[in-house]
């Protein structure tokens, strides 16, 4: 059994809670700019952290004010904006323990959530949430305040804590203590309801604190950092708490099309993002270039970021492959770094393996992409490449003051700061989720190296067992063909089947540019792209280039390309855009079943519906 560990480089503080992160803050640094927020000309209006602070602080009192208790839960459903972080402090501030609740949720999903709280309150940001809510409403009596943000509420809410003297609200906010619940957060998970995560103030405090120094070159003085992925995930809501304790300009961005705007005018130091959208920026800049008739010179520069990195991992970068490089620097990798903002170094990674070329390409455009691995019960990263200790193709080393271990059966294992305090109300899933030593068993297969690297492998219970006994891992398949342009998404199936298969999506957004690149200049709809043979040989060649990693008994030896796009909102894919296993094989049984039913083993067999 490996293990490794990594001592905390801060000192415990078992009586701190989340708000005293904006305590010491303000007190470094009240002047300092915390956050930027967009304006109606597509700038950015400055808000210095004394500026926060007094709005967390009125709006606490307005919760206080409205009759919000210490340790009452409240719901709450906004997009990635700034208000996401005023709400969060605010509640704490207050002394109340927040439940996110996706913008996507469903009204049975927001009812769950509610009733298995026992929130008492809810804030929704648009009429459209409200409605949801409404639809339900009734079967949750103890929901007893509704606001809403698109009324003005939290204005109205931070007016009327007028009653509210500093010394009361002083001593509500230092109510909670590390061991106390800071928020109860609901897996999306793949299967079965959702469980809801119990996250200690001391998970955030201890975690935020030490990552701060283990990252410091990453959220140093002057750092800036663009959020768009949900804020309702654990993974932008740690990033959010770093950078307020680290005094880390933050703006918010929830609409993805207008994303490039406003990198452009925000300029980040480093970003935050899932591999789908490293893989996106990647695909659409080489099939512009091949629009422009520059294809050829984009994948040659692309090849010699490659190299070009793993020379350096090497030690020896030779004359001819510096001025090659240098070359393309001017051509390609600096307009397409501009494209992010321009003052790009890092970026923050994680859900999913990111492939290791493009690590190794984004890292000689000057991007070092540190790769992360973590779950909401381990309040996001567990472990995290470091620019001083980074290795593209693994999810880096523990953080300070966690351990990471590899049971006997290959699952990854966690121990630490980090880790949750368990599932709310579930005894039983608590006591199965952890061994009997107090190590958090995270259901994913993963390997340490001998200088403590992690790489994950798998998930323990997506394993394929074929019917000759093969154990498959479906993801080691599926990210490398979800790389290619035109694949939008891909479900490897073969449990005690005789061999290997995979659904596949077009990717709605990419598939009209690359069919017109390649010689296609009618518009076909989906379904006719998914039998279109341009296509099929396009997929083909992502599958093959993907089997290569594998013994044959493991390839993917079928493929049937669906015409449909998996979607959070149609229940196929999680909020951070992992795939829902079950309810695909549940839903597509059928076209899965179709590639096995008196059909021999025929490269390139697919089956469109």
């Amino acid at each position: 059994m490996k293990e490794f560990s990594v001592p905390a480089v801060v000192p415990a503080d078992p009586q701190a809670n989340t708000t005293q992160l904006l305590v010491d803050r303000v007190a470094k640094d009240p002047h300092g700019v915390l956050f930027a927020l967009p304006t109606p000309d597509g700038g950015w209006e400055d808000l210095t952290t004394q500026e926060f602070y007094d709005q967390v602080t009125a709006l606490a009192k307005g919760f206080m004010a409205a009759g919000i208790n210490a340790g009452d839960k409240v719901g709450f459903m906004c997009k990635t904006t700034y208000e996401w972080s005023l709400v969060d402090f605010g509640l704490w501030f207050a002394g109340a323990i927040m439940v996110p609740i996706y913008e996507t949720s469903s009204p049975s999903q927001i009812q769950y959530n509610l009733e298995d709280s026992g929130a008492s309150a809810i804030i929704l940001e648009t009429a459209e949430h409200f409605a949801r809510f409404d639809e339900i409403a009734g079967d949750v009596p103890h929901v007893t305040h509704v606001w809403q943000m698109a009324l003005g509420d939290l204005a109205k809410l931070s007016q009327s804590g007028g009653s509210i003297t500093d010394a009361k609200l002083e001593k509500r906010r230092t109510t909670a203590k590390g061991s106390d619940m800071a928020t109860l957060i609901y897996t999306s998970g793949s299967t079965g309801r959702p469980k809801g995560c119990m996250l200690t103030h001391s998970n955030f405090v201890e975690l935020v604190r030490n990552s701060a120094i283990a990252m410091k070159e990453v959220v140093e003085p002057g750092a800036s950092t663009l959020l768009f992925i949900t804020t309702a995930h654990i993974f932008a809501r740690f990033i959010s708490i770093l950078a307020i304790h680290t005094g880390t300009k933050i703006g918010h961005q929830a609409d993805t099309k207008q994303l490039l705007p406003s990198l452009g005018s925000f300029k980040p130091s480093f970003l935050l993002a899932v591999p789908r959208v490293f893989e996106k920026v990647y695909n659409s800049a080489e099939q512009k270039a091949e629009a422009g008739g520059k294809g050829k010179i984009f994948r040659a520069a692309a090849d010699t970021a490659v190299e070009y990195s793993k020379a350096l991992d090497s030690g020896t970068v030779g004359v001819g492959l510096k001025i090659k490089f240098a070359l393309f620097d001017r051509l390609v990798y600096s307009k397409l770094k501009a494209a992010m903002g321009g003052g790009v170094k890092y970026a923050v990674s994680g859900s999913a393996p990111l492939s290791t070329r493009l690590g190794h390409f984004y890292r000689s455009l000057g991007i070092k992409i540190l790769e992360g691995y973590g779950l909401t019960e381990t309040t996001a990263p567990a472990t995290e490449n470091l620019v001083t200790r980074f290795k593209i193709g693994t999810t880096g080393p523990a953080l300070p003051g966690v351990s990471i271990r590899i049971a006997d059966d290959g699952e990854v294992q966690v121990k630490g700061v980090n880790v949750f305090a368990g599932y709310w109300k579930n005894e039983a899933a608590t006591k199965e989720t952890f061994t009997d030593d107090g190590w958090f068993k995270t259901g994913d297969i993963g390997d340490l190296d001998d200088e403590g690297y992690l790489t994950i492998t798998g998930r323990k219970k997506e394993i394929i067992i074929t019917a000759g006994g093969k154990n498959v891992a479906p993801n080691y398949l599926e990210d490398p063909i979800r790389s290619n342009p035109i694949v939008g998404q891909v479900v490897v199936a073969g449990d005690q089947k005789p061999f290997i298969s995979a659904l596949i999506t077009l990717d709605p957004e990419m598939i009209d540019t690359w069919l017109a690149n390649n010689g296609v200049k009618e518009k076909l709809t989906l379904e006719q792209a998914c039998e279109h043979p341009l296509v099929h040989a396009e997929v083909q060649r992502a599958i093959d280039a993907a089997n290569t990693r594998v013994s044959r008994a493991e390839s993917v030896r079928k493929f049937t390309i669906i015409p449909t796009e998996f979607t959070e909102a149609s229940g196929h894919l999680t909020p951070k855009m992992s795939i829902k296993r079950a309810e695909i094989m549940r839903d597509f049984g059928r076209e899965v079943e179709a590639m096995y039913d008196n059909a021999p083993e025929t490269k390139g067999l697919s089956v469109s519906s």
